[in-house]
């Protein structure tokens, strides 16, 4: 099946998002077209280019250069240093690939990392991060971060926030939410008919009959044994400590984890370099690398582009699911 390229930002042009981006290249040419919006500048000396009008043009000339819609930033880039200047034009970059999404144009979005504090800073960018952006131009008010790898895909259902607000704000109505906004996504982006969800419990195991905890009694249990009548297949709540080994991992196609940590050290630890973010609940498709800038090490040819290239297979595949 023959499906418009993918569209990838360029993310903060003085990370190592631009060198990335010709490794992933490098490794994808041969298998899928995608195209970059940015600044040919900002590229590493000597990358190939050929710039395009249009994102149709990608698929003919990837194999030979890196296909670039052109958007000219206001100053070159300098790794490992950012510059304020060039702050609205990442902005400009992330909505440019969203509207090539949304009209069909492009078949998904990639996003490089971004720096949050260079965009405030620098454009005044009035949103925590790009998933809250992309959640604006999307139209939509509730979307839900995914951790994925080939081993492993979490969801936490509390993400930034301190230890001690998490019972707070782990209620019922965002517990419920959060699971159908997933078991939705596993249905149409990665195309599991009647996929399996387990929820990690709170406390430590679970609450153990409430003497560890009562969250897992008072709204937990009821809430899943509500889902599970109304057709959603759901597991738990689970001992969290007890999830995450192999034959656990068989048991389910997504793990609902309720804080940032629970969620994130076992896809970290298990499959460190190929973590894909993926953002459920948009109307379209965007997918990130699990990993930042990197402005200590930009520039230096070292960066490693695993997550970044498991991004845009990821991607891809998402795309195809959807239009299937």
């Amino acid at each position: 099946m023959t499906i418009a390229p993918i569209a990838l930002t360029c993310g903060e042009p003085a990370g190592i998002g631009p060198e990335l981006t010709v490794k992933a290249w490098e490794a994808l040419k041969e298998r899928l077209p995608f195209f970059l919006i940015g600044d040919p500048r900002h590229l590493p000396p000597g990358t190939p280019i050929a710039p395009i009008t249009h994102p149709s043009e990608a698929a003919s000339v990837i194999k030979n250069a890196m296909p670039v819609l052109v958007h000219e930033f206001a100053h070159p880039a300098i790794p490992g240093t950012p510059t304020l200047e060039n702050a609205q034009g990442v902005i400009d970059v992330i909505a440019k690939a969203v509207s090539l999404t949304q009209s069909g144009e492009a078949s998904a979005v990639c996003t490089n990392p971004i720096h949050k504090k260079v965009l405030k800073d620098g454009a005044n960018f009035a949103y925590p991060g790009h998933t809250e952006y992309l959640a604006s131009l999307g139209g939509v008010d509730h979307v839900v971060m995914m951790l994925a790898s080939p081993l492993l895909r979490v969801v936490p259902a509390t993400i930034h926030i301190a230890l001690s607000e998490v019972p707070r704000q782990l209620t019922p109505e965002l517990l419920e939410q959060i699971i159908r906004i997933t078991h939705a996504a596993l249905e149409r982006d990665f195309d599991i008919k009647n996929p399996r969800l387990a929820i990690a419990g709170l406390n430590p195991h679970a609450g153990e009959g409430g003497t560890m905890g009562r969250e897992e009694l008072q709204f937990m249990t009821p809430l899943i044994s509500r889902l599970n009548e109304s057709g959603v297949n759901l597991a738990g709540p689970m001992s969290a400590d007890t999830m995450f080994h192999a034959r656990a991992r068989e048991t389910y196609d997504a793990a609902i984890c309720m804080y940032h940590d629970q969620a994130l050290i076992p896809i970290k630890t298990l499959d460190f370099d190929r973590g894909v973010n993926v953002t459920l609940g948009l109307p379209f498709v965007r997918t990130s690398p699990d990993h930042g800038t990197g402005f200590d090490i930009a520039g230096q040819g070292v960066a490693n582009p695993t997550s970044l290239i498991e991004a845009m297979i990821l991607a891809d595949t998402m795309a195809r699911a959807r239009s299937s």
